[in-house]
């Protein structure tokens, strides 16, 4: 229950995003196309949150490394939640996107 706690808070273990995305890892950013036109992390794949649900045959290979983000980390966070819940084994909640361009 604490390390659950502890994770939800983002006290739980640190991410080396930079190593996930040399390594291969999709970067995929929920937010809005507009919101996406107007900036976005590189390579990135953009698929709103509200169309995931329908979208998830552009993410493939249920196996890879996905790193979900948007503005603040709400709808990255329920991303990661729509796409683990659809089997998807290794995804992470990067947060915003400029922090997560920030720590690539």
């Amino acid at each position: 229950m604490i390390e659950a706690l502890k994770s939800l808070l983002g006290f739980g273990p640190k991410v080396d995003y930079s190593e996930l995305v040399k390594k291969g890892a999709v970067v995929l950013d929920v937010r809005s196309k507009s919101e996406y036109a107007a900036g976005h992390i590189r390579g990135s794949v953009n698929i709103p949150v509200d169309q995931l649900n329908n979208n998830t045959n552009r993410l493939s290979d249920k196996n890879k490394v996905i790193i979900t983000c948007c503005v603040s980390g709400n709808r990255s966070g329920m991303a990661k939640r729509i796409l683990t819940a659809k089997g998807y084994t290794q995804v992470y909640n990067g947060g915003g996107w400029m922090s997560l361009k920030n720590k690539l």
